[in-house]
């Protein structure tokens, strides 16, 4: 230990280059962090883990765990809306089992944003906003009486209402410290601001150094309560990055080729840093939006370490002199200060050129099929095969742009980016150009200060005078909260069967993510949303192509409109203004009619039985064992490739018809107004309804199964899924899920797994798994094995009838293991092939033995109440504040 004087306050810090001496250097960004948690927090293992650490350097692999004690958890509304239903649910458990239910309560901050159900109901009109908003409490006041209750109720436990913008722009703007003091025992820590979201985009955060990755609900929970999050140390991938953005490229452009690069290996349960020269030609807006492709590019972290451009942003947000001070000294000290020339020990390293990087989109159905921007009518012909209506000036054909977003976190974070698509429109308006009828346009940033500082730059009349007024501070369209499509656009689906797509400035867009009804979307700048919404579709190359007619007549290109560099800082100058941050988001938090909110105040809470969002779920208790074992099992689905956490768990707007449809109606509900999946994670009977309905599901069973049904077996009949499940499970019957590569890639929503738990499903034989969705099985007691590559599920050619034995005794299971498994063909065949275990550590080996999390947490909640009362929570906190916490069990491992 040593000790760091920074304006004349000392604070102790963990010696890393006393730690570490010359190998300090050699060990990449991320592991520097991680290794001055393990000594800090590690206690008596610390010097196992630690070594564990500095042995990474031999190989740049390692089989060797170590504990992970993040300084502060992050959700949003409907992530923690589950996680919130499970812990009532547990205390509940507790308190019926004589227990104290007030036991089980937080050890670290918690902090919830209130972004993910915001919907575009409304668009185009001066008092969208306002209208929307009303929409959001009207709609979803029930759930946010329920969170409330959890401020009330678990210590810590923060909520940031609707209107304070997007979980991962309001962590950069307002909740990060990058370094933070902690008291304890009367003495002032400093330490790196460490963080879990319960959303895979999380890593955002580590544009601005600080160390942050994505984890399921499920993951989350065991944090709250004092678990480390377990990990191998990391495989670090270290991405070269040389040369300077070419003038008219921007960061969006660059976070589309680091995906498709990166996407090309794998990258599972591999955490990446970006290193290089080319590293400080960016600003941290830069970087935000390139850390927060992480999910889309397959790793853990999309890491950028400290250095100047993070020191400016933290001015430009309104941090004080005195805490950026801290941030330097210490990262200077620690050797956590960036060095361009500098080149550590990575497991491995690739290199991309920015002086290579174009004008691009990603699409028109995965983020990581990056295109030149002029190549939209290539890309989309395959999905025209036999189509040949395109767009006219005066009705909607295929191609035609039905959404046009300016959405998201991913690029809305990056005043830059907006600025640039202010200046798009400010053209376009001076040159009389508008979208055409069929568009749907919104503008929905990630924080409430977007609108000053565009208002001041005098470019939000210009957005808004061309469509792109501001429709909320939310998710909205990323998420599939885009609300209705255009009427005429409806009536030329239904009538001519046209194809359109979306443009939007997200992350995703996977088959109907964006609307149920879109199975093409493109990921654009806010710049080049703007331009393809003038254009009305995507039938053009959008660089050289007319975009449209002046009002004189002539024609306007790309060109016209596109502003330069020089143009997009002169107006940034005039716009940003450091004092905006607070202000903005104070007037946000002080939102009178979340004040307004009644919720109750007690330890346990009042369930009530006539509620359609919020419902006591099953699992959420000591359970009844583990699923590991010997059986045999019907496959009650089985699937291709690239299946996400959208087609598993949908996240948008529930339709009108089906079976949750109905469910709700029964109960009261309007057919027209049924709200959004993502609204109804509190209501597992709900949501089980939902499960792989998205449309483009094919259930490899048999091709005429629709999405969300299966054959069962005994019967004949094709049913919901979640009848059959209830079927297999009144007969005693096993069911596992096979799927392709890729499986639960996406967001990080815990209900992909929690409704596949609910269909009793024991294990998931998958190709390959996205890790956040392999950790929530897991902490839902489901077994992941990895197929052997000649088992692809094409190729397994399973049909109803057939069976498949897996044998997984709990006592042999470990990290990796061999599982054999035995296809029983109906015909009286057998195949018999050895899967791989996807367990990663041991802890993860206790949580399938012990049946799932939940039931885990619950046992070291009770065995810390008969052992000890009094162990206080640990105090770094990363909450940058001195705390002093009550008294919590104490159930690390």
């Amino acid at each position: 230990m040593a000790t760091l004087a920074v304006d004349g306050r000392q604070h102790r810090i963990v010696d890393l280059p006393a730690a570490l001496g010359a190998d300090l250097e050699r060990l990449p960004h991320i592991l520097r962090i991680m290794l001055e948690n393990v000594l800090r927090n590690a206690g008596d293992d610390a010097p196992r883990a630690s070594a564990a650490v500095l042995k990474w350097l031999g190989t740049g692999r390692s089989e060797e765990e170590i504990p992970f004690l993040p300084g502060r958890v992050m959700m949003h509304d409907t992530t923690c809306g589950p996680a919130l239903v499970d812990i009532a649910g547990m205390r509940d458990a507790l308190a019926e089992a004589g227990h104290d239910p007030a036991r089980l309560n937080p050890v670290l901050p918690v902090d919830v944003s209130t972004d993910h159900s915001l919907g575009v109901d409304v668009f185009g009109s001066p008092d969208a906003l306002r209208r929307n908003m009303e929409r959001e409490y009207g709609r979803n006041a029930e759930r946010y009486r329920f969170m409330k209750w959890a401020t009330r109720a678990l210590t810590g436990f923060r909520v940031h209402p609707p209107g304070t913008g997007i979980m991962h722009t309001l962590n950069l703007e307002r909740l990060a410290s990058v370094v933070t003091t902690a008291e304890r025992d009367g003495v002032s820590w400093a330490v790196p601001d460490t963080l879990i979201g319960t959303d895979s985009h999380t890593p955002m955060i580590n544009a601005i150094g600080v160390l942050g990755w994505g984890v399921g609900g499920l993951e989350a929970e065991s944090v709250f309560f004092g678990m480390p999050v377990m990990i191998r140390v990391p495989e670090i991938v270290g991405v070269r990055l040389t040369g300077r953005l070419k003038q008219g490229v921007l960061a969006t452009d660059l976070a589309l080729t680091v995906t498709e690069r990166l996407r090309r290996i794998d990258l599972a349960d591999r955490f990446v840093e970006f290193y290089g020269e080319g590293v400080s030609t960016l600003s941290a807006g830069d970087r935000a939006v390139i850390a927060n492709m992480t999910p889309e590019f397959g790793a853990n972290s999309g890491f950028f370490p400290i250095d100047d451009q993070t020191l400016r942003y933290l001015s430009e947000t309104g941090r004080s002199a005195e805490h950026i001070r801290l941030v330097e000294q210490y990262a200077r000290r620690q050797g956590l200060w960036f060095d361009p020339k500098a080149a550590p020990r990575f497991t491995d390293t690739i290199e991309i050129d920015l002086d290579e990087v174009e004008v691009s989109l990603a699409g028109p159905r995965r983020p990581q099929d990056r295109i030149p921007a002029g190549t939209t009518v290539e890309a989309l012909a395959p999905m025209l095969a036999g189509r040949s209506e395109g767009a006219s000036g005066e009705r909607p054909g295929n191609g035609a742009v039905a959404i046009a977003a300016i959405t998201s976190c991913t690029n809305t974070s990056d005043p830059r980016l907006l600025v640039a698509a202010g200046l798009v429109a400010r053209k376009a308006r001076a040159a009389g150009l508008t979208p055409p009828a069929w568009v749907k346009t919104s503008l929905a940033p990630g924080s409430p200060t977007a609108e000053r500082y565009l208002r001041r730059a005098g470019l939000l009349d210009d957005l808004e005078a061309i469509g792109f007024g501001i429709v909320g501070y939310g998710c909205t369209t990323c998420i599939g909260n885009s609300g209705p499509l255009p009427a005429v656009i409806e009536q030329a689906m239904t009538e001519r069967g046209i194809v359109p797509v979306a443009v939007l400035s997200g992350n995703r867009n996977f088959p109907g993510r964006v609307h149920p009804q879109l199975e093409a979307g493109f990921l654009a700048s806010p710049p080049l949303v703007v331009a393809f919404a003038l254009a009305g579709d995507v039938n053009r190359n959008i660089l050289t192509d007319p975009i449209g007619l002046s009002s004189s007549g002539g024609e306007i290109g790309l060109a016209d409109l596109w502003p330069t560099g020089d143009e997009i800082d002169a107006a940034l100058a005039q716009a940003i203004d450091s004092a905006d941050y607070g202000p903005s988001y104070d007037e946000a938090e002080a939102s009178e009619t979340w004040r307004a909110l009644d919720a109750p105040a007690t330890d346990l809470f009042p369930w009530d039985p006539g509620s359609t969002y919020i419902r006591r779920p099953p699992f959420a208790g000591f359970g009844k064992g583990t699923l590991l074992g010997t059986y045999a099992a019907h496959p009650l689905l089985v699937l291709g490739d690239d299946i996400t956490t959208d087609h598993i768990s949908p996240a948008g707007q529930v339709p009108q018809v089906g079976e949750a449809a109905e469910y709700l109606v029964e109960r009261g509900e309007n057919r027209r107004d049924l709200n959004v999946f993502a609204s109804r994670r509190g209501n597992w009977e709900a949501m089980v309804r939902g499960l792989f309905t998205n449309r483009s599901v094919r259930n490899l069973l048999d091709p005429q199964i629709a999405p969300g049904f299966t054959i069962h077996v005994g019967s004949g009949e094709q049913m919901p899924l979640f009848l059959a499940a209830e079927r297999y499970a009144a007969e005693g019957a096993p069911v596992v899920v096979v799927a392709g590569e890729r499986y639960g890639m996406g967001s990080s929503r815990d209900w992909a797994a929690k409704g596949v738990a609910l269909l009793g499903t024991r294990a998931v034989l998958a190709s390959g798994f996205e890790r956040i969705h392999r950790s929530n099985l897991i902490g839902m007691g489901i077994l992941p094995l990895r197929l052997p590559v000649e088992r692809h599920p094409g190729t397994l050619h399973l049909r109803p009838g057939d069976q498949i034995l897996i044998e997984a005794d709990a006592a042999a299971i470990s990290p990796r293991c061999p599982v054999p498994v035995t296809v029983r063909r109906a015909a009286g065949t057998r195949e018999t092939f050895i899967a791989i275990a996807a367990i990663e550590t041991g802890l993860e080996v206790e949580i399938l033995r012990s049946g799932g999390i939940i039931p885990l947490i619950l046992q070291r909640v009770v065995n810390a109440e008969s052992t000890s009362r009094e162990t206080p929570a640990p105090d770094f906190t990363g909450s940058g504040e001195s705390t002093r916490r009550e008294a919590s069990p104490n159930i690390r491992r």
